[in-house]
């Protein structure tokens, strides 16, 4: 299980990531675009170095929904490689079996 203080650090993050997530495309559009004058690319890129590092989206770590682990995250069950055979040896994945040969 990881530790209580992780998981909940990086469900703060989630909540900047929605609440920053219009901001923060906005200014990386102006800052793209190749009409724009230098001047307001140079203050857009400062309004993006404004706001909190946390509400960038590379800054989220995936974690598993059952232990909280960060590493070894199946991205489309969201569930660790661990909790996968765990949840796999019981019989509570539907069409998963283990494999012997």
């Amino acid at each position: 299980m990881a530790k209580l203080s992780q998981v909940i650090r990086d469900q703060k993050r989630e909540k900047l990531i929605k609440k920053y997530a219009a901001r923060r495309t906005e200014l990386r559009n102006k800052v793209r675009d190749p009409n724009l004058p230098p001047r307001e690319k140079d203050e857009a890129v400062a309004a993006l170095a404004k706001l909190p590092r946390n509400s960038c989206l590379t800054r989220l770590n995936r974690r598993c929904k059952i232990s909280g682990r960060a590493r070894g995250v199946h991205q489309k069950f969201q569930i660790s490689r661990i909790a996968i055979r765990e949840l796999g040896l019981r019989g509570q994945l539907p069409g998963l079996r283990k494999s012997s040969w």
